[in-house]
């Protein structure tokens, strides 16, 4: 194995440079595979995508190279920009106003708790191996600050994956979206602390903090720039979604390369931009919002393949693993007894208090980058173990965290409520609709039945048509309400009518498993309303209508909407 692997890296070296596009393809194909096969097997699709960036990056294949990772890094910055603008997109001002109180209690309580607890049980390991205990001091606040930030894309991911709605959703995303910021002035404050510590060249608090609140500052009035610019624009843009997506990619893109020059807070920037969107240009910005989430799951997958892809999971020491270990179980437990006692306190919904727990556990970009800049800080002290120990972290949250947020929300209550009636359709077959519409498999009529038993039938059921059926149950055709009232015109001559007599052939019939969205196709191939569901010897077993299917849905919504009310009032 250790000879094959360097030979199968220099095999793909020299393909990188005949055809990059191939590595692009790679990362693309393989990693919809995992994410395919992971969600067959009950994970979260982004597992999927992580595994398969670490068996073609540099813990596996190393088919893709430093070089090329470098290369392809405006991905993960484009990736996270449209996780930031999908953000912004959540945050209206009258969820804010709902819960605001809420987003903050558990935000501070979430950040801070970790920091305390990763501070104290990383610096004691340290010290216990070590006795070097200002070192251990100044580790322990650095990896402390970096536990506070919780990654928007993997959480996010999953909850767009499980159709999620209702508290824990809205709070989860506001939260996710805000404590990075958190994470910067912890980190400040600490490595302000470590420096003094340390002997290094330290740099005053005060400047920290400045730069800091230039940086998001900037970054959200950037954001709420570009917002009133596309805003503008989508106004005079009416029924083209081709142009409509270009104009917002556009917009997403733009904004990225002027915070990525100017060094701004990029996801902070798009989202602020989602939030003026959603907030001040609200007529079109459903579709708007619509459109880019369409555009994103490429991006995604080659997002978080290239985010397994980075992570070396070889070289960690007995000391490196301990720390690692601590760190991972003080985060864990910081942050489920920090979003417990923020929503206890808050007195958010029971969901909340309950499941929020298992839904912050993801680490990366924030964290990544701030272990560079402590690698650039503190570059001959604890810098190096640092990044070791967040890279190898990174790594086992990733796999874990997106785990542990479906199971949260899966106990929560809250998949499944985000549909409309479109999706339903699209996930149900005929099976699902005569299974709870009584109509639908409602009884049917012999050939040689009376008009008076005709005339029953249609008043006791609330279908416009009724299937026929031969003395075999084989269908022999279907009455419309149609066909009754030109025998009712017929006067008294109708008592002497049998149901032959109104019958007219039916041009379609379907099976149990047909799909919904193939049953509407059909629907408009023959001009028809009514299509009588047969088994596989031709016997009848009912009907289906046009009407029939959107009331079954319409329902099915309005049921699932007040599900995902009731879990605020819990």
């Amino acid at each position: 194995m250790a000879t094959i692997l360097p030979e199968f890296s220099r095999l793909v070296s020299s393909m990188e440079a005949a055809n990059s596009l191939f590595l692009l393809g790679l990362i693309l194909f393989m990693g919809a595979l995992g994410g395919f096969i992971f969600k067959k097997l009950k994970f979260p699709q982004v597992v999927g995508y992580i595994i398969i960036g670490i068996i073609i990056g540099q813990s596996g294949f190393r088919m893709l190279s430093v070089r090329i990772l470098t290369t392809l890094e405006p991905i993960s910055t484009l990736a996270l920009s449209l996780i930031g603008f999908l953000i912004g997109a959540e945050l209206q001002i009258p969820t804010i106003r709902k819960y605001g109180k809420q987003f903050v209690g558990i935000l501070i309580f979430e950040s801070v708790t970790p920091f305390f607890i990763v501070s104290i049980v990383v610096a004691l390991i340290y010290f216990l191996a070590t006795r070097d205990l200002k070192t251990a001091i100044a580790l322990g606040l650095i990896l402390g600050s970096i536990s506070s930030a919780t990654a928007p894309a993997a959480t996010t991911d999953v909850l767009a994956e499980n159709r999620t709605k209702g508290p824990l959703s809205t709070i989860l995303i506001g939260i996710v979206a805000m404590d990075d910021a958190v994470g910067l002035i912890l980190f400040a404050i600490a490595s302000t602390f470590a420096s003094g510590l340390l002997g290094e060249k330290e740099q005053a608090l005060g400047t920290q903090l400045l730069s800091i609140a230039y940086s998001i500052g900037v970054s959200c009035l950037a954001g709420s720039l570009f917002g009133v610019l596309l805003g503008k624009i989508i106004k005079y843009v009416k029924n083209d979604d081709g142009r409509i997506l270009a104009f917002s990619l556009g917009a997403i893109l733009l904004l990225t390369g002027v915070c990525t020059y100017l060094g701004l807070n990029t996801i902070l920037a798009a989202m602020a931009m989602g939030f003026f969107i959603v907030n001040f240009a609200p007529k079109r910005s459903l579709d708007l919002f619509d459109l880019v989430e369409q555009f994103t799951p490429p991006i995604y997958v080659m997002f978080f393949v290239l985010v397994g892809a980075k992570l070396n999971i070889w070289g960690v020491s007995a000391l490196f693993a301990l720390i690692a270990v601590g760190y991972v179980l003080a985060r864990t437990i910081g942050k489920s007894i920090g979003s417990s006692l923020g929503a206890r306190l808050t007195n958010a919904p029971k969901t909340v208090q309950k499941y929020m727990k298992w839904c912050l556990l993801s680490q990366a970009g924030v964290a990544i980058g701030l272990s560079i800049a402590s690698e650039q800080l503190f570059p001959k002290t604890i810098g190096p173990m640092v990044m070791l120990v967040v890279t190898a972290t990174t790594f086992i949250v990733q796999l874990i965290g997106p785990i542990c947020v479906k199971h949260g929300m899966t106990l929560s209550g809250e998949c499944g409520l985000d549909v409309n009636e479109q999706d339903l359709i699209r996930q149900s077959s005929v099976s699902d609709v005569l299974a709870h519409e009584p109509e639908a498999g409602a009884r049917s009529l012999y050939e040689n039945d009376s008009f008076e038993k005709v005339m029953s039938y249609f008043s006791s059921q609330a279908s416009l048509s009724c299937p026929v059926c031969k003395p075999d149950r084989t269908l022999a055709g279907i009455i419309t309400i149609d066909n009754l009232k030109e025998a009712i015109l017929l006067g008294d001559i109708a008592e002497s009518l049998i149901a032959c007599d109104m019958t007219i052939p039916s041009p379609v019939n379907c099976k149990k498993d047909l799909s919904l969205l193939e049953v509407k196709k059909l629907f408009s191939e023959y001009g028809v309303e009514t299509i009588p569901v047969v088994d596989k010897d031709g016997k009848v077993e009912g009907l289906i209508e046009e009407r029939m299917i959107e009331q079954h849905f319409h329902r099915s919504v309005l049921e699932l909407r007040k599900r995902a009310v009731s879990l605020e009032k819990a």
